[in-house]
C-alpha cells in the first residue's frame, strides 16, 4: 500500500473520471454494468469484466481517500 501513498490523489480522480466512466455517451459504461448487475442480467463473462475493469479506478479512489482521511500510522 506505500504505492498508493506515494501516488498524488489526482492520479486517482482522473483515472476514475475518464477509465471508470468510459464511454460517456449514450450512458457511462459502468452506470449500464450497475443496472445489469442489480437487475441480474449481468451474467456473460466478457459484462462481468467490463464491470471490474471500469469499477477498479473507483475502488482505487476509495481506497486513496479512506488512507487519507484515517491513516494508518
Amino acid at each position: 500500500m506505500e504505492w498508493m501513498d506515494r501516488t498524488p490523489l489526482l492520479i486517482f480522480v482522473a483515472a476514475a473520471l475518464t477509465l471508470g466512466l468510459a464511454p460517456f455517451v449514450p450512458e457511462p459504461h459502468i452506470w449500464e454494468k450497475l443496472k445489469m448487475l442489480f437487475t441480474g442480467t449481468l451474467a456473460k463473462p466478457i459484462d462481468i469484466f467490463d464491470l471490474v475493469l471500469h469499477a477498479t479506478p473507483w475502488v482505487l479512489l476509495v481506497v486513496k481517500v479512506a488512507r487519507i482521511l484515517w491513516p494508518h500510522r
